[in-house]
């Protein structure tokens, strides 16, 4: 059996978002989803994985996820085999967005979870969302399983994020940059910029993908994870 791999996911979302990987990598790997849930930071929170995980793993983020993943690098690059850093943005929150965060918050505690989700999220998350009404509503029912209070706690940890290009620039493993084609939420060029600041890092754009692309175009994209396990 080979190392153990960890999948983070994105902001409102659970293991849900990683079926095609589970089902394509579990026969090889011991596949470790954990939960990102309990904590309004993302360094207490990656404390928290840290003190579950393996001593040894190969760790891929999406969205949220890999922003949480550039902070267990952070904090313990010795216990991380090799990276993927999927859809995902290392800089710290703009000031505008960390405000309208706060109105997000409001909302989402004033019974409005399902509302914000549907007119300010999931709008944003799929390349052709016209034809793929079940991708958003495993992503409204994954929301609403995590309910009011891990959106806050995300949201927080979102706002009070710090920027990790320095984490970045010192990272010593291969590491793979994957970004659907269309992603607006975290687009292209953040990504070659993320690229650039890994020494030896590797860069795979789907096509086809926006924000989701483990969802979207789950065969391009395992495939991608395949060569980045087997570098």
């Amino acid at each position: 059996m080979n190392e153990p791999l960890l999948l983070l996911p994105g902001m409102m979302c659970d293991a849900r978002l990683f079926a095609a990987q589970i089902s394509e990598f579990s026969a090889d790997y011991p596949v470790m989803i954990p939960a990102l849930t309990g904590q309004s930071t993302f360094a207490a929170l990656s404390k928290d994985i840290l003190a579950h995980a393996p001593p040894r793993f190969a760790l891929a983020g999406l969205s949220m996820g890999g922003i949480i993943a550039m902070e267990i690098v952070r904090q313990a690059p010795e216990r991380v085999s090799r990276l993927a850093l999927m859809d995902t943005n290392p800089l710290a929150e703009r000031a505008t967005r960390a405000t309208e965060r706060d109105a997000q918050i409001d909302r989402v505690r004033n019974n409005g979870l399902r509302l914000v989700m549907r007119d300010e999220m999931l709008p944003n998350y799929l390349a052709d969302s016209s034809k793929n009404a079940h991708l958003l509503n495993l992503c409204m029912e994954m929301a609403e399983a995590l309910g009011e209070d891990v959106f806050t706690q995300q949201s927080r940890a979102l706002q009070q994020r710090p920027d990790q290009c320095d984490t970045l620039r010192g990272i010593d493993m291969p590491t793979l940059i994957l970004c659907g084609e269309q992603d607006t939420v975290c687009p292209l060029e953040r990504h070659v910029m993320m690229c650039d600041l890994i020494p030896g890092a590797r860069l795979a754009v789907i096509s086809g993908a926006g924000h989701l692309p483990v969802l979207e175009q789950s065969e391009l994209t395992n495939k991608e994870i395949k060569l980045w396990l087997n570098t």
